[in-house]
C-alpha cells in the first residue's frame, strides 16, 4: 500500500468552476487532514483506504471526486454503501450541497422506506446511488437496478458493516460490480473480514490513516464515574442540569431508551429518543428536532446512532458502558468533531470494570475512573486491589480457621470476648 502527500488548499485541486462555487457556498475553506491526503489520489482514480474516526470530513473525500468525474454523464457511475439509513441520508445531503451547481443526480435506496419511492428515484437516471446493503440486494434480485456501468464504489464505515453483519451482502454486491473500477473504503478499524475484502477487491490502495486508528478522539475530555446501577438516573439528571448544549446519551437496549426518556423528560428538559423500533418518520422528526435545537437531549441505542452526523454535540454520556472497546471509540467520536472540542462521560458499574480494562488494553493507557458524587460505591479505587486489602466500608474477610473457631466457641456458649475477660480476672487473683 502506498501513501499520499498532503494538500493545504481546495484551490490546489482541479475542480470545475461550478464545483468550486458549491464548495465555497457550503463553507469548505481548508481541507481536514484526511481530505488533504485522500482527495488527490481519489481524483486520480486510485483505490483508497481511509482509516479515520467519525467526524473527520471523510464524506467530502469521496463526494468531491465523484461529482467532478460524473457531472456530464447520464448513466449510474458511482455506488456508495452505508450501514444505516441515517448515514445514507446524510451522505445524500452532502452530495446535494456540493453538487448543486454541477447538477449531479443522486438516488437513495434504504430499508424501512416504501419501494415505490425507490423505483421513482431509480427511474430518474441518477449519477450516484447511495444505498444500504440489504435494500440494494432486494433491487438486484428484482432486476430494478443495474450496476454494470459503475466506475466507483465507496464502502463507508466498513467496520460498522462488519459489526451489523452486512459483510455477506457486501460480498454479493461486489460480485455484481464491474471488476475494472475504483474502490474507496472508509473505516475506523480493520476487522479480519474487512481486511479480506481489501485483499480480494482493491488494487494497490493508497492507505491514509488520520490519528491513531484505535484511540479515542484526542480532543475529547473523558471522565468515568464508578457507581451502582440504581444510581445512574440520579447522576444523569444532575449532569444534565449543568448542560446548555446538545447531549447524546447512549443506552444499550430499546426498552432502556424508552424508560430513561420517560424518567428525565420534563418542562425544563426537552428529550427525544432514537432506536430501531420507532417508525422512520418518528426517527426523522427526532433527528431534525435535535439538530434544530428543539430537543437538547437525544437518547439512543448504538445501532440507531451510527448514522448520526451532528457537528456540535458538546457532550456524549455513556449511560450504559459499551461492552466493545470499538463501540466506545465510535460513541465518543460523536463529540469533538472536526475542529471542535468535546466531552465524554461514562457510567461504570462494578460489572462494567472488565469492559473498562479491555478498553484500556486496546488504547494503551489508563482512564480516569472516580467514584460518582454520593455513590455507595464509595472510594473503591480503579485497578487491582493490593494483597490483603479490602473495600472501604466492609469488614476484612476472616480465614476459615478463625471463623470455625469462633463458631465452635459460640456453640459452647463461649465467645472469644468472654474467654479473654475470664483470663484477665484469673490473672488478678
Amino acid at each position: 500500500m502506498s501513501t499520499s502527500p498532503d494538500v493545504s488548499d481546495f484551490a490546489d485541486y482541479p475542480f470545475y468552476d461550478a464545483l468550486r462555487a458549491d464548495l465555497e457556498a457550503a463553507g469548505y475553506r481548508t481541507p481536514t487532514p484526511i481530505q488533504a491526503r485522500a482527495i488527490g489520489p481519489a481524483l486520480e482514480g486510485r483505490d483508497v483506504i481511509g482509516l479515520a474516526q467519525t467526524g473527520t470530513g471523510k464524506t467530502a473525500v469521496f463526494a468531491l471526486p465523484i461529482i467532478h468525474r460524473l457531472h456530464r454523464k447520464m448513466e449510474l457511475g458511482a455506488l456508495v454503501l452505508a450501514p444505516t439509513r441515517e448515514l445514507a441520508q446524510q451522505i445524500v445531503g452532502v452530495f446535494g450541497d456540493l453538487g448543486r451547481g454541477v447538477g449531479i443526480r443522486v438516488a437513495l435506496t434504504v430499508g424501512g422506506m416504501p419501494m415505490e419511492g425507490d423505483w421513482k428515484a431509480l427511474s430518474s437516471w441518477p449519477n450516484v446511488l447511495v444505498a444500504t446493503p440489504g435494500r440494494l440486494i432486494d433491487h438486484l434480485e428484482q432486476g430494478s437496478v443495474s450496476l454494470s456501468e459503475v466506475e466507483t464504489l465507496v464502502i463507508d464505515e466498513a467496520d460498522r458493516m462488519h459489526d451489523m453483519g452486512f459483510i455477506p451482502q457486501v460480498r454479493r454486491i461486489l460480485a455484481a460490480l464491474p471488476p475494472e473500477r475504483q474502490t474507496m473504503m472508509f473505516t475506523a478499524t480493520m476487522p479480519p473480514d474487512v481486511e479480506r475484502i481489501v485483499r480480494r477487491n482493491m488494487r494497490d490502495p493508497v492507505k491514509i490513516q488520520v490519528g491513531r486508528g484505535s484511540r479515542p478522539v484526542e480532543r475529547t475530555e473523558q471522565q468515568l464515574f464508578h457507581l451502582e446501577e440504581t444510581e445512574k438516573t440520579r447522576l444523569l439528571q444532575h449532569l444534565l442540569k449543568k448542560e446548555t448544549g446538545r447531549v447524546l446519551v447512549f443506552v444499550k437496549t430499546k426498552r432502556g431508551v424508552d424508560r430513561l426518556a420517560r424518567r428525565i423528560h420534563g418542562r425544563h428538559l426537552r428529550v427525544t429518543r432514537l432506536h430501531g423500533d420507532r417508525l422512520q418518520a418518528e426517527r426523522d422528526e427526532s433527528m431534525a428536532g435535535f439538530r434544530e435545537g428543539r430537543y437538547r437531549v437525544l437518547i439512543a441505542t448504538d445501532v440507531a446512532a451510527r448514522g448520526i452526523d451532528v457537528a456540535d454535540i458538546e457532550h456524549v454520556i455513556n449511560y450504559d458502558f459499551p461492552h466493545s472497546p470499538q463501540d466506545y471509540i465510535h460513541r465518543i467520536g460523536r463529540t469533538a468533531r472536526l475542529a471542535a472540542s468535546g466531552r465524554a462521560t461514562s457510567f461504570v458499574t462494578p460489572h462494567d470494570r472488565r469492559h473498562v480494562a479491555a478498553l484500556e488494553q486496546l488504547i494503551g493507557s489508563k482512564l480516569p475512573l472516580t467514584p460518582a458524587p454520593g455513590s455507595r460505591v464509595g472510594s473503591r479505587h480503579h485497578g487491582p486491589r493490593k494483597a490483603g486489602g479490602h473495600m472501604p466500608g466492609r469488614r476484612p474477610p476472616q480465614g476459615r480457621a478463625e471463623t470455625a473457631a469462633g463458631a465452635s466457641a459460640a456453640a459452647a456458649g463461649k465467645t472469644p470476648g468472654k474467654r479473654r475477660r475470664r483470663r484477665r480476672r484469673r490473672s488478678r487473683r
